[in-house]
């Protein structure tokens, strides 16, 4: 197993292993609550991602006892200032989110404790989320005098749930704990809380057994269908992703199926 750590961030640690990106959001002693350096941070981390190919999965976690408890009201940086600061420091956290979602790296999200607010923005953003039996989510934007429609969460949320049990968060600010969660859909899976990340390494060793085009367009495809103008435009596009892998990787893949030994890809 390769293993390597990026410590340049102030609010975020990076361990790089066999392919896959280990993101953790790191102020514990703060619910990993998001500031100005985090943003600018994320900002930075998703935004390199787009050519890091040797980066091909990313796990998304939180340090100490909560994934992310959203905002933090006590370091809010340039907000509540005047509406055009607003609207800046606004943006910045949503770029996030459009960064999440571009990038061509599938994010597995792994939430423990407080997944709230900004927090639970950013687990939908990520592709599949597993969460601890003590994971607890809430649109907490709904809870502070402003609308529940933040940070993407009006686009993913309903897509996720449905638009009744969307409704039903966005507009109370109530929390869903991990059973509803994983009813609901807004989870793939609930485990034991020291359980999370063995559950999150068994995910992210099949996604990487994939090989490498394949997995970054399956989430490009999978992101433009939800959005896509009917079944001939994604059957189109799947028809291109098929085609762009049948010659570097189908023999490849169909061989050591039948020998049954994993499949050894080039990403060249």
């Amino acid at each position: 197993m390769s293993c390597s750590a990026e410590t340049n961030y102030q609010t975020l640690s990076i361990e790089h292993k066999d392919g896959a990106d280990w993101l953790t959001l790191n102020r514990p002693d703060a619910f990993n609550a998001i500031n100005q350096v985090m943003t600018e941070e994320l900002l930075d981390y998703f935004g390199k991602l787009y050519f890091k190919h040797e980066v091909r999965v990313v796990v998304l976690r939180g340090a100490g006892k909560h994934f992310c408890s959203g905002l933090d009201l006590n370091d809010a940086g340039h907000f509540g200032a005047s509406n055009p600061a607003d609207m800046r420091g606004q943006r910045l956290i949503s770029e996030i989110i459009m960064r999440m979602r571009r990038c061509p790296q599938p994010i597995i999200g792994l939430m423990q404790g407080a997944a709230t607010g900004g927090g639970l923005a950013f687990a939908l953003a990520c592709d599949v989320r597993y969460a601890a039996d003590n994971a607890r989510m809430n649109v907490a934007m709904a809870k502070i005098g402003l609308t529940g429609c933040d940070i993407g969460i009006s686009y993913f949320l309903p897509r996720s749930v449905g638009t009744s049990n969307a409704a039903e968060m966005m507009m109370s600010g109530r929390f869903v704990n991990a059973k509803k969660a994983l009813r609901i859909g807004l989870v793939s899976e609930v485990v034991e809380s020291e359980d999370l990340e063995a559950a999150g390494q068994g995910l992210a060793s099949e996604m990487l057994a994939m090989s490498p085009m394949g997995l970054r367009m399956t989430k490009e495809g999978l992101n433009f269908s939800q959005d896509a103008g009917g079944l001939e435009v994604v059957a189109a596009m799947e028809d291109r992703g098929q085609v762009l892998c049948i010659s570097p990787f189908l023999e490849e893949g169909g061989k050591a199926f039948m020998e049954k030994r994993p499949a050894v890809y080039s990403d060249e």
